[in-house]
């Protein structure tokens, strides 16, 4: 009997193990439990948290662990009056089955009882004035409340949130993160870091040296692509002493997430490899994959190597890894996770071939831990649905024991997959929100998707699916929506968005303003009502101008309102790759006449929220939107105006499009959160020595610009991707690239000759190199009364 054909009779044996997916799932859940952290030891964990979060009320809570016999066999949290009377001492009891449980039902007593708010440090912190001083916290009613989970997980991260956002922190970053984490409610997250550390001692076995590695590994900003095989050696070669750093931090992260009661879901082996593995195994499967997104395919960078699954190598590789993890951190879940040909696709779509594929990767898992679960990125089914029809999903999906796969759903609140396939075909999953793509600063959302869809889905007939999540390539924006996503890890009904949203508010900014609700019932039905299917690219001609030569093209048409007619093209949804036939379009789902009145109230309501840092924060976001729209229509006055040769018009629209990013720039620098410093020296404070350093600003600095590789006369093709609206980034790199284009284009008009492209990209793309490479320091503290700023460009440009 063949290898192959081993693997197919092992999968045929192991189906009847679980008489049912549910089954299988129970028997996964209390494997799970029984790793996590003793009652004590949790506990003591939560206790802490509160000590960091509300040092004043450690003394007013009192934290117990339960069995999930007190919750009716679910996990749960608890809030009960401990002791009413007491002027002293705990006044509220909160049990749970973990200490996330506990957390997080400290979290929904801050919320509905003390009118509190917690968002990350970047999106405005914590909003904690409004809770009382021990000894008069607010009672709860009865016998207490109970919140039940309706389904086991609540799983966070991207595989690509680990360089958007994570890349740069140390451990006290990580510190406030797992809190808040913990306060969400995720009980199931992705842990990525260190992991090239790991490899590097599996490929030694192998006979692979850190020489070999310096060209498999991409650098800090690009590893999760490395990770993935799209690239290779971009940004890299990693030195030593990251891979150390990485290494004890992810240890310190994982020892948290243990005491939390988390699962953390640890990475497994794809077949991504080492060139130098082809060399030493000159007889293994090992084929080169196409082209991910590079200028001219350079092979310093290009065309990854893959080990074939059906090979041999294959399984002896992922299992060393699975078994050196464990070396390194114990064993701490039996969860993995591992994205086959991610927006690669595979050499054949005989879903025979799938089906092995799979098993053969199963295999590795369950080699290293004998109970190992896949879980897996559902992306590629949507992101290449043309290959992965019925029967190929079929394939990879059934290719494994059911209960030992999870998909993630990880588009659900745009395009949900479970919906068309049967529910992933029998296969439990995970409802996701992506919500955000490379850590772009848009104000964006679908609430109505996420206060229903999960409910929705679970409700379902024949319904599979195991938990909720957050799957956002990037973190620290949009607050309402994370903290709406979190809190149906705890629903089983849909939420009546209306009044959620007015008690946000109030939590928000600490108290009810008749103004900012108003203002919030607006961006309910605009910004935050997003329906065409449309994901947030924030592709505002700003942080993405187009790379195009409007002279060669047709002419813009205006509508009776002034306003330039352009075809929204809604089949092309998501694409890496810019089109060059048309003009680039940026995404506009609402009304910007009802947002400027939104923000004409949040103006209004500024004396009486001085000195909130939310209110800030909120007031900043929502100028940045509405002044970003108004330049994407200014952009578009001023193409008419060329391509009507009218010069002076040109000049005037073009003048109007600079001041618009000066202006933002001032906005951004008067409040922390949106500086281009933070990024930088966050970056900076890693390195270890003057080449570390160099390279890791390198590395900040193209990830959020030009992000791949380019030539002198072709931007990579995928510039400005990962945009950013800060400040420091507008003045010196958006500005510049703008003002020079609109050079050249006066100068096309005064010549009368035609635009010159190739000239205007010679000269921009030698800028933006030499920009990358610049060491210039940026401010790391607000300047500025962001108020008087908000109100002064109000009334510049809307009034």
């Amino acid at each position: 009997m063949s290898r192959l054909q081993s693997l197919v009779f092992l999968f045929i044996i192991l189906l009847p193990l679980a008489s049912s997916e549910l089954e299988a799932i129970e028997a996964l859940v209390r494997r799970l439990d029984s790793k996590r952290a003793l009652a004590s030891v949790q506990e003591a964990a939560a206790k802490a948290l509160l000590g960091r979060l509300l040092p004043t009320h450690v003394s007013s809570f009192e934290f117990k662990i339960v069995s999930k016999d007190a919750c009716g066999g679910y996990d749960c949290f608890c809030i009960k009056n401990f002791n009413i009377s007491s002027r002293k001492g705990a006044e509220i009891m909160i049990e749970g089955t973990t200490a996330v449980e506990i957390v997080s039902g400290l979290h929904w007593y801050l919320k509905y009882w003390c009118g509190a708010h917690i968002s990350w440090d970047k999106t405005g912190g914590t909003q904690i004035d409004s809770i009382p001083i021990p000894g008069s916290l607010p009672a709860v009613k009865d016998e207490g409340v109970i919140i039940q989970r309706p389904v086991p997980w609540n799983y966070y991260q991207n595989a690509v949130t680990s360089s958007y956002s994570f890349v740069w922190w140390d451990w006290k970053r990580w510190e406030k993160e797992l809190d808040w984490m913990a306060l969400q409610g995720v009980n199931l997250p992705l842990a990525f870091t260190g992991q090239e550390a790991v490899w590097e001692k599996v490929f030694k076995t192998f006979n692979i040296s850190k020489e070999d590695l310096n060209d498999f590994f991409g650098g800090p900003a690009f590893l999760a692509w490395s990770r993935m095989g799209n690239l290779h050696g971009w940004g890299g070669p990693l030195p030593q002493t990251w891979l150390g750093q990485q290494l004890a931090l992810q240890k310190q992260i994982l020892s948290r997430m243990i005491e939390f009661g988390m699962t953390p879901v640890l990475p497994s082996f794809s077949g991504n490899v080492p060139a130098a593995l082809k060399r030493i195994f000159p007889t293994a499967n090992i084929t080169r994959l196409e082209n991910w997104n590079t200028v001219s395919g350079d092979p310093r960078w290009c065309c990854t190597f893959l080990l074939d699954p059906s090979d041999p190598l294959f399984v002896k590789l992922g299992e060393a890894f699975i078994r050196e993890q464990i070396k390194e951190y114990g064993d701490v879940t039996d969860i993995y996770n591992c994205d086959t040909f991610d927006e690669n696709s595979p050499p054949t779509d005989d879903p025979a071939y799938i089906s092995l594929l799979g098993a053969s990767v199963y295999e590795a898992m369950s080699k290293g831990d004998k109970d190992a679960v896949w879980l897996m990125q559902g992306w590629l089914f949507y992101d290449d649905s043309a290959f992965w029809r019925p029967p190929q999903m079929k394939a990879l999906l059934h290719s494994v024991p059911f209960g030992k796969m999870i998909v993630l759903d990880l588009f659900a609140d745009v395009n949900p997959i479970w919906k068309d396939s049967s529910q992933f075909y029998g296969t439990p999953y995970v409802w996701c929100m992506l919500h955000n793509f490379a850590g772009n600063i848009e104000m964006y959302g679908i609430l109505d998707a996420v206060s229903s869809g999960p409910v929705d889905a679970h409700l379902s007939q024949n319904s599979t699916m195991v938990g909720v999540g957050m799957c956002m390539e990037g973190i620290e924006q949009n607050p309402v929506v994370y903290e709406l996503m979190s809190e149906m890890a705890f629903r089983s009904e849909k939420v009546e968005l209306e009044g959620w949203l007015r008690s946000y508010s109030h939590r928000r900014y600490g108290k009810p303003v008749y103004q900012i609700e108003e203002a919030w019932s607006i961006l309910y039905r605009t910004i935050y009502n997003c329906t065409d299917g449309i994901p947030a690219r924030n592709k505002d001609y700003i942080v993405e101008f187009p790379d195009w030569d409007p002279s060669a093209r047709p002419g813009l048409s205006m509508s009776k309102k002034g306003k330039v007619l352009l075809a929204l093209d809604r089949t092309r949804v998501f694409s890496f790759i810019e089109m060059i036939n048309s003009l680039p379009q940026p995404h506009l789902w609402y009304s910007t006449e009802e947002v400027i009145h939104a923000l004409h109230l949040f103006l209004k309501a500024g004396n009486d929220l001085a000195g909130s840092l939310t209110y800030r924060y909120d007031l900043v976001d929502l100028t940045r939107q509405a002044l970003s729209k108004l330049a994407n229509q200014v952009y578009l006055d001023a193409m008419i105006a060329f391509q009507h040769k009218d010069a002076k018009a040109l000049s005037f629209q073009g003048e109007t499009f600079i001041q618009l990013i000066k202006d933002i720039d001032t906005l951004l620098a008067s409040d922390d959160s949106f500086l281009l410093g933070n990024w930088l020296e966050s970056a900076k404070s890693l390195a270890v020595t003057p080449n570390e350093l160099k390279q890791y600003e390198w590395n900040a600095r193209t990830q959020i610009t030009m992000w791949f590789d380019n030539t002198e006369t072709n931007q990579s093709m995928l510039h400005d991707y990962a945009n950013r609206y800060w400040s420091g980034l507008l003045e010196d790199y958006y500005l510049p690239r703008a003002s020079t284009y609109f050079r050249h284009l006066s100068t096309s008009l005064r010549e009368n000759k035609a635009f010159q492209l190739e000239e205007w990209r010679r000269e921009w793309i030698s800028l933006s190199n030499k920009w990358q490479a610049g060491t210039k320091l940026y401010p790391v503290k607000a300047q500025g009364d962001t108020l008087a700023i908000a109100e002064a460009l109000f009334k510049k440009y809307f009034s």
